[in-house]
């Protein structure tokens, strides 16, 4: 007898087996798309820095970067449930801030809600709240994490 399973672990099944080998993340759109071999297997909707348009230049400008970065390592002891770092500022963001005489600032992650948050996700996702970094929810967090590797491309974008 054949035993069928619940459309949502079908997906988490189909999901777990998957593995990303790149992120998109459309800032205008407030998306970032997970892509195995060409094809989007999940998309998250994704609350972004308070400035989110235009490159990140200087710390503090509350801008997601825009460009080739990827994924560093994981930090489970942060502010917010779990993250994963991004490789911002890379060469050329360092470069550009240096003839600006400014500091390009770092610490960019993905990560998942503020630690001690009580309002739904929902709500907290529905506005940009984060000081540049790209947050999805704490549910969301997990899978992401059971998806990618360290190392994963991800290409940001307006």
């Amino acid at each position: 007898m054949r035993k069928w399973l619940p459309i949502s672990a079908l997906v988490l099944s189909v999901c777990a087996q998957a593995q990303v080998d790149l992120i998109k993340v459309d800032k205008s759109k407030r998306r970032m798309y997970l892509i195995e071999n060409h094809q989007v297997i999940k998309e998250y909707r994704i609350a972004l820095g308070k400035q989110p348009k235009g490159h990140k230049i200087r710390e503090g400008d509350q801008r997601t970067p825009e460009g080739r970065y990827s994924l560093d390592f994981v930090l489970e002891d942060s502010d917010f449930y779990r993250s994963i770092h991004i490789n911002y500022p890379n060469q050329a963001d360092i470069d550009y801030a240096m003839r600006l005489n400014l500091n390009p600032g770092g610490d960019i992650k993905i990560h998942g809600l503020k630690n001690g948050e009580v309002r739904p996700a929902n709500f907290v996702q529905s506005f940009d709240w984060t000081d540049g970094c790209i947050a999805i929810t704490n549910q969301q967090m997990d899978e992401l994490l059971t998806l990618v590797t360290m190392g994963t491309p991800i290409d940001i974008k307006w």
